[in-house]
């Protein structure tokens, strides 16, 4: 164990005085998801590349317009009209508005333990299944008396379990080919058990995000966790295909879903005004030339420009940021905490970014 753990498993909690209507969180990564389809939409040249698009006519037709803003309602209709409005979207670089990660490898694992812990580790620097030194804000929030309990987690990737630190944390994570578990599944939890297991897989460490979307809309519905972590994976993996009209229409999907999950985060009385959404993706990935947008990382120009957006009751309802401003991903994990009213201290607190500006309004009630 290293002694920065040590230090964080001892070190006391601050509870800020709870100011904030927020009572429940919901994290939400789309894995790979560039910053440039996110406020533009989709890119013509490439669905008119014939090596990344096929389907094009239809693509063509689902998702161009004349303008940056009408593209991007095409693409993803549900965040721009319903969820942007009622918060705040950053990391829209063509208005000198930056996001990025600090993490200087710009693949999944080192970026989802900077979104999960606050802080780039630099011995964080692979992919592989290895269980996570550092304790997340999940694993801490969990900790804490009043959430004890109240924390899940769900990714489309398999290598979830280990970031999330499954077996020392002991949030149920439910990730890669996971099936529900317990003895008490509700009649759709045997249903997507049964149905995963008569699914292709499309690819061997990750599963369609439709599986780990209603897993999770159950585990609510159910369990009614404080804090949840939803990762989808297919933009990522789709990309990685070079497949772009595939990669576009998994951000549809995604846009859909999401739809589906504040439909019912609106009617459920537990959730209901009292929950917010930071939604946000691991890393970026190449912008020119166009091939190398299939994939990302250090040696791919572009892949740690990201984007963030926070919705919910404490949130000013002021859209897309066009203001010039430097975020950075490690400010996720203490801005997650201080919407529930935890000053998150991270290894260190000198090392955990600082809550994110504007986005909490504490005088609200």
């Amino acid at each position: 164990m290293r002694p920065h753990l040590i230090c964080l498993l001892l070190l006391p909690f601050t509870l800020v005085a709870q100011t904030t209507v927020t009572e429940n969180v919901i994290l939400i990564t789309m894995d790979g998801l560039r910053w440039q389809e996110l406020f533009g939409g989709a890119v013509d040249s490439m669905i008119a590349n014939e090596a990344l698009t096929h389907d094009r006519d239809r693509m063509e037709e689902s998702y161009l317009d004349e303008t940056a803003e009408a593209r991007r309602r095409r693409l993803m209709p549900f965040f721009w009209d319903t969820l942007a409005p009622q918060g705040m979207v950053f990391g829209n670089r063509w208005k000198d508005n930056r996001v990025n990660c600090r993490n200087p490898y710009w693949f999944s694992y080192p970026g989802y333990n900077e979104i999960l812990t606050g802080r780039a580790d630099p011995a964080i620097n692979s992919n592989d299944k290895e269980w996570n030194p550092n304790v997340t804000v999940l694993e801490w929030l969990n900790q804490q008396e009043e959430l004890s309990g109240r924390v899940a987690a769900f990714g489309s990737w398999d290598v979830f379990d280990y970031i999330v630190n499954e077996r020392r944390s002991g949030i149920p994570v439910n990730s890669g080919f996971d099936l529900a578990a317990g003895n008490d599944l509700t009649e759709r939890e045997h249903f997507l058990n049964k149905l995963q297991e008569q699914a292709p897989r499309l690819w061997g460490s990750v599963r369609p995000d439709m599986f780990t979307h209603n897993f999770l809309l159950e585990t609510l519905r159910k369990d009614h966790p404080r804090v949840a972590f939803i990762s989808y994976g297919e933009t990522d993996d789709f990309a990685h295909d070079g497949s772009y009209n595939r990669y576009l229409d998994a951000a549809h999907a995604t846009d859909a879903m999401w739809r589906d999950l504040w439909t019912f985060l609106q009617a459920d009385p537990k959730y209901a005004g009292k929950t917010t959404l930071v939604i946000t993706t691991d890393h970026g990935r190449g912008d020119s030339p166009m091939e190398k947008w299939k994939g990302h990382g250090d040696t791919v120009p572009g892949s740690d420009a990201i984007w963030l957006a926070v919705i919910g009751p404490d949130t000013p309802n002021h859209g897309e940021v066009t203001t010039d401003q430097q975020l950075h991903q490690d400010q996720i994990a203490r801005t997650l905490a201080r919407l529930l009213g935890y000053d998150y201290p991270g290894t260190n607190s000198t090392e955990v970014g600082e809550v994110i500006p504007d986005v909490i309004e504490t005088d609200r009630r």
